[in-house]
């Protein structure tokens, strides 16, 4: 598996029920279901990968997260799964919502646009920057709504999602040594990681504290 992928295993907890957006050759899900002892399943736009995951006993459909995660009902999973494909979405924020009602949990990986390198090729040649995380020519790019690791924070803030866990993570297969600043994970970090939960409403008790 990618080292993402590694990451957000080791995010969830063992048992649990799973839902992997974009679950590709469905990697995750196997191992899911075979090291962690989870009901693991996924959605994924690629027909052809859906057909390589139902080869394997694989338990992946075919379907779109902008639109067919509404069908699912709430609270449906303990943790949705969203792996380097928030930027491919056409409404992130949309998607985000509905992750957080059919699941307790959503984790989140995507390749952080704020990187040093890709500010530097931006800069001195005028052009859309490639790099290992970011290898297609922007004419041929699934990415639609590239963002920095500033971006996604903001974004939770304003949606008052609850950050438990975060990380930068580069391409090397390496943890970030500044995952403890957000400044310096937006320039040096390749990759993000986020675990999030609902900002549950307060109790009657503690509204009339």
């Amino acid at each position: 598996m990618r080292l993402d992928q590694k990451l957000i295993a080791q995010m969830i907890a063992p048992g649990s029920r799973v839902l992997d957006i974009g679950s590709g050759d469905g990697s995750l899900i196997d191992h899911l279901f075979r090291e962690r002892g989870c009901d693991a399943r996924g959605i994924e736009i690629d027909m052809q990968e859906v057909t390589r995951s139902v080869a394997h006993g694989l338990p992946v459909v075919h379907g779109d997260a902008d639109h067919d995660l509404a069908h699912y009902p709430d609270e449906s999973f303990d943790y949705v799964v969203l792996q380097r494909t928030l930027q491919a979405v056409e409404r992130p924020r949309e998607v985000l919502r509905q992750m957080l009602r059919i699941g307790r949990h959503a984790i989140v990986s995507f390749p952080n646009f704020g990187h040093w390198e890709l500010r530097l090729k931006l800069l001195t040649t005028g052009r859309m920057p490639n790099t290992a995380v970011w290898s297609t020519p922007w004419f041929a790019t699934p990415n639609i709504h590239p963002c920095t690791i500033r971006d996604f924070l903001a974004l939770c803030s304003g949606e008052s999602y609850r950050v438990i866990e975060w990380m930068a993570i580069d391409e090397e297969g390496e943890r970030a040594p500044w995952r403890r600043s957000i400044r310096l994970a937006n320039l040096f970090g390749e990759q993000a990681l986020f675990l999030l939960g609902r900002n549950e409403p307060a109790s009657r008790d503690e509204r009339l504290k």
